[in-house]
C-alpha cells in the first residue's frame, strides 16, 4: 500500500509540472471565467437562469472535451514509460506490476477529475460572493457525473495503453474511439432508426451504453425532468426509467466500465512482455 501510495504521489508531481496539466486546467477554470464575463448569471434562458444556466452550459461543453483530454493525456502513460525505458527503470526498484500500475491510475484520476471540480467549486464561491441562489443539489449531482465520466474515460485510456506499443498508435486509437462516441454512434442509429431495421427500443438502449450519451441525458434530466428538449427519446427513457433511477445508473454505470476497463488493461499488462 505504501509503495502504491509514493508511485501516485509521483506520478501526480509528474503529472502536475508538465505543461498538459496547465493547459487543461486553463481550459476548465477559463470557461468558468469567460461565462461570468459573459453574464451568463444575469441572462434567462428556456426558463434557466443564474449558477443554474452556467452550470448547464459548463457540464454541456464539459462533455465534450473533458473525455478527449483524458484520452490524449492518459493514453500514453504506460507506452510512453515503455518507449522511453522509464518502466524498465521503475521496475529496478522493489515493486511490484500492481503498485505500478494501480499508482499511476491513482495518481492520474486525481490530475483529471480535480481541475474540472474546482472549475464548478469556483463558480459556486463566486456566485454566492455576488449573492446568487446556489443550486446545491444540481452541484453534487452533476460532480457525480464528473466524478464517473473520468472513471470511465480513464479506465478506457489505461487499458488501450496496456496493449498498444507505441504512443503514436495510442493517440490515434484515442482519438478514434472519441469520435466514434461522439458522433458516428449516434449517426449509426439514427440512420437504422430511419430505416426501420430495428425496434426503436433497441437503438436507444443501444445509445444508452455510450457513457458519453447517458451523460448527457442525465445532465440535462436534472434541468428538464420530461426531456422536451429530447423529442421522442424522451418517452422511451422517462417510461423505463424514473428520473432518479436513470441519474443513479449515469453515475454508476460509467464507474463500473471504467473499472472493468481498468481491470482488463491490468490483465494484459501482467502477461505482455514490459520492456
Amino acid at each position: 500500500m505504501k509503495n502504491l501510495s509514493l508511485i501516485a504521489y509521483l506520478y501526480l508531481k509528474e503529472s502536475l509540472r508538465a505543461k498538459w496539466f496547465l493547459v487543461y486546467s486553463l481550459v476548465f477554470g477559463g470557461m468558468i471565467a469567460l461565462f461570468f464575463i459573459a453574464g451568463v448569471t444575469q441572462s434567462q434562458v428556456m426558463g434557466f437562469s443564474g449558477l443554474s444556466r452556467l452550470l448547464l452550459m459548463y457540464i454541456q461543453v464539459t462533455i465534450v472535451i473533458l473525455p478527449i483530454f483524458i484520452l490524449i493525456t492518459t493514453v500514453r502513460s504506460i507506452s510512453g514509460d515503455r518507449d522511453s525505458h522509464i518502466l524498465e527503470y521503475m521496475l529496478s526498484f522493489p515493486i511490484s506490476l500492481k503498485q505500478y500500475y494501480w499508482g499511476k491510475i491513482l495518481g492520474r484520476f486525481i490530475t483529471v477529475f480535480l481541475p474540472v471540480f474546482f472549475a464548478m467549486l469556483i463558480a459556486i464561491i463566486y456566485g454566492a460572493a455576488i449573492g446568487a441562489s446556489i443550486p446545491w443539489g444540481i452541484f453534487f449531482l452533476y460532480t457525480g457525473l464528473l466524478f464517473s465520466l473520468s472513471s470511465a474515460f480513464l479506465g478506457i485510456a489505461f487499458f488501450i495503453s496496456s496493449f498498444v506499443k507505441t504512443s503514436e498508435v495510442a493517440l490515434g486509437i484515442s482519438f478514434f474511439i472519441w469520435i466514434f462516441l461522439l458522433a458516428f454512434i449516434d449517426i449509426a442509429l439514427i440512420s437504422l432508426m430511419m430505416q426501420n431495421r430495428f425496434e426503436e427500443g433497441f437503438i436507444i438502449a443501444i445509445a444508452l451504453l455510450n457513457p458519453m450519451e447517458i451523460f448527457r441525458v442525465a445532465a440535462i434530466s436534472l434541468f428538464d425532468p420530461s426531456l422536451t428538449v429530447m423529442g421522442p427519446v424522451a418517452f422511451y427513457i422517462l417510461d423505463t426509467f424514473k428520473q432518479t433511477t436513470f441519474v443513479l445508473f449515469s453515475i454508476l454505470y460509467p464507474i463500473l466500465l471504467g473499472i472493468g476497463f481498468a481491470f482488463l488493461g491490468y490483465a494484459i499488462f501482467t502477461k505482455k512482455d514490459l520492456v
